[in-house]
């Protein structure tokens, strides 16, 4: 039987063809390599891909484009760096205690490859947990002072997972209007009244307190120490405020562990203020030991809680083992106060600033190791850091959106590892590449 000159049997194969060819694109789709998209998703990424090339060209002219250095060797006060020549004076890490390549760090975490594994392939309350993590989590408690503290694999995540947790919509925060970009992260993901006050202003802070007394909790946010400027926060100030307002206080302490303050306790001890903050948030990737990881310590409460509602803990994977045990042995060294590194630093952060300022340039911050060389224009601090580097020297230029416009400067980072002679030959490179580019005279 026939229709418009289709029979039943041609139907039924035209009909299976177009099945079958359905399937095979669905295949190839999610199978072949070698799958060309349809014309119309094709101009969607021709059409992305030229927005995407518009906003990259624009931060070429702006003069702001991060190119990545690759270092060579392992993290240390002299570095090797691709496309040069011999070892390069490293100024610009954040490895304050020079532990990252410390030999007793690097054999705990090599011991602790073979007991313990790569890797734990799970997050902590499934079958993460292993007793060097427990036994890190006491030694960060004890350090601080503090009666419980809690991994995460990250001080992001660590700020990522605390104000959701902690806060809701009957209570407020109080946030430093320059704290780093993962507190600003992390308090935008809870349901507490949210208010900025100006940077380090009391006044502004005492004004809010005030406007804020009818809330349940009230919880004060600062950077112990703002990263991009090494100015340290007014801790002792806000602690006042904070027992006039019956409030509570929350520190950042990523550039102040383990070096900050006499036993490197911090901003507490920097300031001697011992023990006032409610909660503390830090990292293990900066001085103890460069590698990874945050965690946070203050009321067992909170950290019980943490366990039990934080995502960033519940959701990723448990801190690597080589990691915990190196950062549990730079724990111990702090602990033990063998190497007094802390006083190390101080006195290598007061030689660097001394001599720099002597010689013409502004540096900002308060006598901390976080040490910018204020220049104001970012293309002029790209290209400074990239002579300075051919003298030997690697520095990063720092410009906007890290720092805000008109502000660009090249961010020195001391470590206790160097020597004043190096420190020394480092000034003279500054001085050498300021007076080239008519920064000083």
């Amino acid at each position: 039987m026939t229709r418009g000159g289709e029979t039943e049997a041609t139907r039924y194969i035209s009909s299976n063809m177009a099945a079958l060819y359905v399937s095979a694109v669905r295949t190839l789709r999610t199978r072949s390599p070698i799958f060309v998209a349809p014309r119309r998703f094709q101009s969607a990424i021709a059409s992305m891909k030229e927005i995407l090339e518009g906003e990259l060209e624009g931060i070429r002219q702006a003069g702001t484009w991060k190119t990545e250095r690759v270092i060579t060797s392992p993290q240390a006060a002299s570095i090797t760096v691709e496309g040069t020549e011999g070892n390069i004076l490293n100024f610009c890490a954040n490895n304050y205690l020079g532990l990252s390549s410390n030999p007793e760090v690097i054999a705990a975490g090599k011991k602790a490859l073979d007991t313990h594994g790569a890797g734990l392939s799970s997050v902590r309350f499934i079958c993460g947990t292993q007793d060097i993590h427990r036994e890190l989590e006491q030694k960060i408690a004890k350090f601080h002072g503090r009666e419980d503290a809690i991994l995460y694999i990250s001080c992001f995540d660590a700020n990522a997972g605390m104000f959701e947790v902690l806060l809701g919509k009957d209570d407020a925060v109080i946030s430093d209007e320059l704290n780093h970009a993962s507190i600003i992260d992390g308090i935008r993901l809870c349901k507490a009244q949210r208010f900025r006050y100006k940077h380090k202003d009391m006044r502004d802070l005492e004004s809010i307190l005030q406007q804020t007394q009818g809330c349940r909790m009230r919880l004060i946010v600062t950077d112990g120490v703002f990263s991009m400027d090494g100015n340290v926060t007014p801790l002792r100030e806000i602690c006042d405020l904070a027992d006039k307002y019956n409030s509570m206080t929350f520190i950042d302490e990523c550039h102040a562990t383990g070096f900050l303050g006499a036993t490197g306790r911090g901003t507490e001890e920097f300031l001697g203020v011992d023990g006032r903050c409610t909660i503390i948030n830090s990292t293990l990737g900066k001085a103890l030991g460069g590698a990874a990881g945050g965690y946070t310590t203050g009321p067992k409460e909170l950290v019980t809680l943490l366990r039990q509602r934080s995502r960033p803990y519940l959701f990723s994977n448990t801190l690597p083992p080589p990691v915990v045990a190196c950062a549990s042995k730079v724990f111990d060294l702090l602990m033990e106060g063998e190497a007094n590194l802390p006083r190390k630093v101080a006195e290598n952060t007061a030689r660097f600033r001394e001599k720099m300022v002597a010689a013409g340039f502004t540096i900002a911050g308060d006598n901390h190791p976080i040490s910018p060389v204020m220049l104001g224009d970012a293309r002029l601090a790209s290209e400074m850091s990239d002579a300075l580097l051919q003298r030997g020297i690697y520095v990063i230029g720092f410009s906007y959106p890290v720092v805000p416009k008109g502000k660009a400067r090249i961010r020195v980072q001391i470590s206790a590892v160097h020597s004043f002679e190096e420190i020394d030959r480092t000034v003279d490179a500054f001085v050498d590449v300021g007076k080239q580019f008519g920064v000083i005279s």
